[in-house]
C-alpha cells in the first residue's frame, strides 16, 4: 500500500495547490504522512456523516471538495462539531485532504464533470482566465423546460430540486455550466452568448437583473448536487494513478445526501395579502 504523503503527491498533481483562490483552505488537514492507504472515500462535505461513513467503510483517506476550516480556528476541540470531526478522524486514523477552487479550475475539473452527468459536449471554459466554468452543446436543441428536466433527471436529488427562471419554452442549445455557486460569472455567461445556464445559489436581484436583460434561461440546481458529480470523476482519476502504480487502492464515493436542506415545501397559489 503507499503512503499518505504518495498519494497526496498524485493529488496535487490533479488539482495543485497553487491553483485555488487565496481565500481558500485546500490540501490536506490532517494524517501521517507515513501511514498507509488502502481505501480512499471521496465526498463533498466533510461533515459527521462523512466522517462516520468512513470509519465504517475502514476508509484510511477522506478526499473532500469542501474545506472543513476555510477561515481558520483556534480550537478543534471536541465539544465543537468541526472539532468532533478532527477528533474522530485522528481517532480512528483517518486522514482528511481537500481539493475546493483548485478542482473548479482544473483540466477535467468540477465543471467538466458536472457537464458529464448532463450529458454535454464540452466546448471550451466559461471564463478562459482562469478555467472556471465550461461552454457546452446539447447533441439536439431542447427547449429550456426540457433542459431543466435533462438536470433534474440527471443530477442526485435533494430537497431544493431545480429551479428554472426564463420561457420554459426557450430553444436551448448552447449552455454555460458552473459546479457549486455561480452568480458571479453572469458577465462571463452574457459575452459568451450561450441559451442557458445551470450552477447553484442564484440570488434573486442578479437573476431578475439576468431575465430582464436577456433571454437567457436559467437553470438553478442544489450547490451539493451540482459538485457531486466530481467524486466520481476524481474517484475515476484516482483508479487510474492506482492502477498505473499498482497500488491496489479501494475508491469509494459517498452516496449520502449532505445537501444543507432537508425538505420543500410550495405555497397556496394567490397573490399575497
Amino acid at each position: 500500500m503507499p503512503r499518505l504523503s504518495e498519494v497526496i503527491a498524485e493529488l496535487d498533481a490533479l488539482w495543485p495547490p497553487d491553483r485555488a483562490e487565496q481565500w481558500d483552505a485546500v490540501g490536506t488537514v490532517c494524517g501521517d504522512p507515513d501511514a498507509r492507504v488502502g481505501r480512499v472515500l471521496f465526498a463533498v462535505d466533510p461533515v459527521q456523516e462523512i466522517v462516520d461513513e468512513a470509519v465504517s467503510l475502514g476508509a484510511d483517506l477522506i478526499v473532500a471538495h469542501h474545506p472543513l476550516y476555510l477561515r481558520g480556528t483556534t480550537t478543534v476541540a471536541a465539544g465543537h462539531f468541526k472539532g468532533r470531526v478532527v477528533h474522530d478522524l485522528i481517532k480512528n486514523d483517518i486522514a482528511l485532504h481537500v481539493a475546493h477552487t483548485n478542482a473548479d479550475t482544473a483540466d477535467p475539473g468540477v465543471s467538466d464533470a458536472l457537464a458529464g452527468a448532463l450529458g454535454l459536449r464540452v466546448t471550451g471554459p466559461l471564463v478562459p482566465e482562469n478555467g472556471l466554468g465550461r461552454i457546452c452543446e446539447l447533441d439536439r436543441p431542447e427547449t429550456l423546460a426540457e433542459f431543466a428536466a435533462r438536470a433534474a433527471a440527471r443530477l442526485p436529488a435533494t430537497a431544493q430540486g431545480i429551479r428554472v427562471a426564463g420561457d420554459p419554452g426557450t430553444p436551448v442549445r448552447r449552455v454555460a455550466v458552473s459546479g457549486g455557486s455561480g452568480d458571479s460569472l453572469f458577465d462571463a455567461v452574457r459575452a459568451a452568448g450561450v441559451d442557458a445556464f445551470l450552477t447553484s445559489d442564484l440570488r434573486h436581484h442578479p437573476v431578475s437583473e439576468a431575465t430582464q436583460r436577456t433571454p437567457l434561461g436559467l437553470v438553478d440546481a442544489a450547490h451539493w448536487a451540482t459538485e457531486w458529480p466530481w467524486c466520481e470523476q476524481a474517484a475515476a482519476q484516482l483508479d487510474a494513478i492506482s492502477d498505473r502504480h499498482g497500488w491496489d487502492l479501494r475508491v469509494h464515493v459517498s452516496k449520502t445526501v449532505t445537501d444543507p436542506w432537508s425538505s420543500h415545501h410550495t405555497s397556496s397559489p394567490g397573490a399575497p395579502n
